[in-house]
């Protein structure tokens, strides 16, 4: 004969994530954003025509627009490296400029007035992710170094 018993009750826990952590996966979302706003803005019609045609928006595709969309797309690839290697008061000093700055870069993409509920949107979430980033580096609190102090 069997007895079945009751398992023990399990608590389950919840471990804090470091904030560093945090921080890059909010960048690595935004990245993300970044780039479908971009491939699938493609799909807008005469786009890659234009591109065929050595156009982006108004403005001529060649090396330095390369090079200046290379540059602009390293920032938030950079951060999610940065947010997870800089020390603390660098992380969080870098961190809310960065993203500060990015707000307005964003909104450039709403100029022009095609597909406005389209970059809207992606800007929305892009604002979001950003405003998240600012809220979780502007609320990383300093901890002291002496642990008598910690109460």
């Amino acid at each position: 004969m069997t007895t079945q018993t009751a398992a023990a009750p399990t608590t389950r826990t919840d471990p804090q994530v470091p904030r560093q952590v945090k921080l890059a996966a909010a960048w690595t979302s935004f990245m993300c954003l970044y780039i479908y706003v971009d491939v699938l803005g493609l799909y807008k019609p005469g786009a890659v025509e234009g591109i065929l045609n050595g156009k982006v928006f108004t403005f001529d595709i060649t090396q330095t627009f390369a090079a200046s969309a290379l540059a602009a797309s390293m920032v938030p690839i950079m951060m999610i490296v940065l947010s997870t290697t800089l020390a603390p008061r660098a992380n969080r000093t870098t961190n809310l400029v960065v993203a500060a700055l990015l707000i307005p870069w964003m909104a450039f993409n709403l100029t022009g007035g095609e597909w406005l509920a389209y970059y809207g949107l992606g800007f929305a979430l892009e604002l979001t992710l950003l405003a998240f980033i600012i809220r979780s580096a502007w609320t990383w609190h300093r901890t002291p170094t002496i642990p008598s102090l910690m109460q």
